[in-house]
């Protein structure tokens, strides 16, 4: 029997409205192996959800300092599952988290920011 038949997993599927999707969320998780930026995590963080993601390339470019993202290890199930244990168990560490991220997300991550360190490297590379 699939997590899904047993109610432990509900699977969304494709989502259109992204927005709504966060409006009902509390915690973002990404166990990941691998990544780039994840456009997801940096959706998270604007939103000031609280996020769990794996200590892989990409996804620990969200974290700084140890005090926003619960980082846990690549392929660490126990661990991970530990990281949002602790987090459903206590608001005022998800509303610190939370907040945490969404300065994280708006000083660092910011469209105009983006758009212009993306600038900056094209006229480095073609003047």
């Amino acid at each position: 029997m699939s997590w899904v038949e047993e109610g432990v997993v509900e699977y969304i599927g494709w989502v259109e409205d992204m927005a709504a999707l966060w409006a009902r969320a509390h915690i973002a998780c990404l166990p990941s192996y691998c990544e780039g930026l994840p456009k997801a995590l940096l959706e998270a963080m604007a939103c000031g959800w609280p996020v769990v993601t794996t200590n892989a390339s990409g996804c620990r470019d969200c974290a700084f300092g140890g005090d926003n993202v619960l980082l846990v290890p690549v392929r660490d199930a126990e661990r991970l599952a530990d990281a949002l244990a602790r987090l459903i168990e206590d608001a005022g560490l998800r509303q610190r988290l939370g907040a945490r991220v969404r300065e994280r997300a708006v000083a660092e991550f910011d469209q105009e920011r983006v758009i212009a360190a993306t600038l900056a490297v094209n006229e480095s590379i073609c003047p």
